[in-house]
């Protein structure tokens, strides 16, 4: 019976890395759709997603029967419970692929807008989040999952400029305000992304040392035992 349940615990581990690895090839594809202005790209994003939306269910389906069936403990427990929400936010930035993807498609009927300013870091830094989320929860290395979650604030950054490139470009020349618009929903996604993938490594933490630090709740926790010795 022990041995079952391990090969059930691998087995959903790798359909967990398998849909990461979509999830980060969508991303990188709906932003080629966007550079090359490739409408038929962005359809093959829209399809991929299937795929990924598909897994979501099975990783679900496969962690719920496991809890009901195996009751499991520990560290086990925590690393089923932590692939539902995992996979749940591999969906969302599967979602937030296809509305690049969108994005793509109504630029590909628009004069392009040229140089791109900081897009191209801020896809970069949203993307190499995720791979680094996803390499901290094959490893379930703490650490580098508590140092992802402290560099959340970079994307941030990157795309806040990326709103006020653009906002100064409507500003000189109106013709381009749909352009820039939609490219200003493309860093927004590309933002959304890197929160997701902050919270996936917010996940490794719990998985690995059974520590909850979302809404820095660990902060909080020292803060609290500060006040108490004082």
């Amino acid at each position: 019976m022990e041995r079952h349940f391990e090969i059930k615990i691998d087995e959903l581990k790798r359909q967990l890395l398998h849909m990461s690895g979509l999830s980060e090839r969508i991303i990188r594809k709906a932003l080629e759709s966007l550079v090359r202005r490739n409408a038929a790209l962005a359809e093959e994003v829209f399809a991929d997603d299937r795929e990924i939306d598909r897994l979501e269910i099975e990783v679900e389906e496969r962690s719920i029967e496991l809890l009901a069936l195996q009751q499991p403990l520990a560290s086990d427990l925590r690393f089923i419970t932590s692939a539902i929400k995992i996979s749940n936010d591999l969906e969302r930035i599967g979602d937030h692929a296809v509305n690049i993807a969108g994005c793509a498609k109504t630029l590909v009927g628009l004069a392009p807008v040229r140089p791109l300013g900081d897009l191209p870091q801020l896809a970069e830094g949203a993307i190499g989040m995720l791979r680094e989320a996803l390499d901290a929860f094959v490893r379930r290395d703490a650490e580098a999952a508590r140092r992802l979650v402290r560099r959340d604030d970079e994307v941030d950054t990157l795309n806040r400029q990326l709103f006020g490139e653009l906002l100064s470009r409507m500003v000189r020349n109106p013709s381009e305000i749909e352009a820039c618009m939609t490219l200003v929903l493309v860093g927004r996604n590309l933002e959304r992304i890197g929160d997701l993938a902050t919270n996936i490594a917010e996940e490794v933490v719990f998985i690995a040392e059974a520590r909850v630090i979302k809404h820095h709740a660990e902060d909080a926790a020292a803060a609290r035992d500060e006040f108490g010795r004082s």
